[in-house]
């Protein structure tokens, strides 16, 4: 009996120095490095390229949208009167071109044709007076200063008639080339700026570029947007990533390509990521000092890490814990 006693004592004596030896060395080894980061996730801003008063936000935080899905309306009365001078912009110009395109009209063409003989039969009245003067004047009849303006009167008459003639030819050949090309620019200039107005115009209806869910709504109905500030953001849940910051001692873990296991307390499960990207620069805004006897200070570096599998429960701000 008391050979047992004996025997389950050092027994326990035994499994207790064992213990105290397995603490002991647990206690002296090294303990393992963890490193805390974070989610992140691509967020887009929803903004219209024109001002305006906000119409209707068809969509609240936590939605999921689409792409090609309306997100929100503005209200432009200014874009509405804008699009109207346009367009009649654009009809003056049109009606422009087509009368340089048809020239003079038929009654122009006759109303030049009789300036024209008008002004012939009056040059050939002058003739007929000139030569009768003339030849009164060679008979010494009359003085040779009456031949002399007869003279004249008959040039001018020329040159009246030859003018009239010129004028009558342009109405019949219609505007120059020139002035059919710049019509016809003016035409298309037009055209481009009623093109400009309506893009504005449809730029009052703003739909998504891409999936997503809801993260805020900034404005609401009846604010005014100005151009360009966002009304709503949508965040890329599909499109998420770690964010670890990295003594420079450490990165030789966390190489461009090397796959890590990263605890999320928010899903209590780990997820397997690939290192994507690594800052070019430390960040000289943290860093750790090292003995004096080293001499140097350790700096941090931002790695990037995508999931190895795609996963729609990652959030932007979860929290990750990966052990080295």
């Amino acid at each position: 009996m008391k050979k047992l006693k004996l025997s389950i004592i050092l027994i326990l004596v035994a499994l207790l120095i064992s213990w105290l030896c397995f603490r002991f060395y647990r206690a002296y080894q090294p303990q393992p490095i963890r490193l805390q980061g974070q989610i992140q996730a691509q967020q887009y801003s929803i903004s219209s390229k024109v001002p305006g008063r906000i119409e209707q936000v068809l969509v609240r935080k936590g939605d999921q949208v689409k792409k090609s899905q309306l997100i929100f309306t503005l209200y432009s009365p200014e874009i509405t009167a804008k699009l109207d001078q346009a367009i009649a912009g654009q009809k003056a110009a049109g009606a422009m071109a087509k009368e340089a395109e048809k020239g003079a009209r038929t009654q122009e063409i006759q109303a030049s044709k009789d300036q024209w003989l008008k002004a012939k039969s009056a040059t050939e009245l002058m003739e007929k007076t000139y030569q009768r003067i003339n030849n009164l004047y060679k008979d010494g009849v009359i003085a040779e200063q009456k031949s002399d303006e007869a003279n004249t009167q008959r040039l001018a008459a020329k040159y009246t008639e030859n003018a009239a003639f010129q004028m009558y030819q342009l109405t019949q050949e219609g505007a120059r080339e020139e002035t059919k090309f710049a019509a016809q620019q003016k035409e298309i200039m037009a055209a481009g700026v009623v093109a400009e107005v309506q893009a504005s115009a449809a730029d009052t209806k703003i739909t998504s570029w891409f999936d997503g869910e809801v993260s805020q709504v900034l404005l609401n109905s009846g604010e005014l947007a100005p151009q360009g500030f966002p009304v709503v953001t949508v965040i890329d849940t599909k499109d998420a990533w770690a964010v670890l910051n990295v003594r420079e001692d450490l990165l030789k873990s966390f190489q461009k390509g090397m796959r890590f296991i990263a605890y999320l307390p928010a899903l209590d499960k780990k997820i397997p990521f690939e290192v994507s990207h690594i800052a070019v620069m430390g960040d000289f805004a943290t860093w750790r000092s090292t003995d004096a006897a080293q001499g140097f200070d350790l700096r941090t570096f931002e790695v990037e890490a995508r999931p190895v599998e795609l996963t729609d429960d990652l959030r932007m701000g979860m929290s990750l814990v990966v052990e080295l």
